[in-house]
């Protein structure tokens, strides 16, 4: 099963970027993979978050004041990755040796 913990961190590290350029993250914009996948750690980051369908296994962290004003205003970050590596590791321990 896929580490939740690397979830969080992303989660946590995109939310850091952004404050640290001086924007303060309030939404998250999430697809539904994502949120089925990073439940545990959206309900504590205190953000507001709205499913969006088409974004899949994407989720978008932004600061809703500036969001589509400035790049700078969000992060798109995705779990997409992990599911990947996951599958490869079965697959390995799958292979006859």
């Amino acid at each position: 099963m896929m580490e939740t913990e690397e979830v969080g961190e992303v989660i946590l590290k995109a939310i850091e970027e952004l404050r640290a350029e001086g924007m303060e993250p309030d939404i998250i914009l999430a697809g539904s993979e994502f949120i089925e996948m990073a439940r545990e750690h959206l309900a504590n980051v205190g953000l507001k978050i709205y499913r969006i369908e088409e974004l899949g296994y994407d989720a978008v962290i932004a600061d809703s004041k500036f969001l589509g004003q400035i790049k700078k205003a969000s992060r798109r970050i995705s779990v997409e990755p992990f599911i990947e590596e996951e599958h490869v590791w079965e697959e390995i321990e799958n292979l006859e040796v």
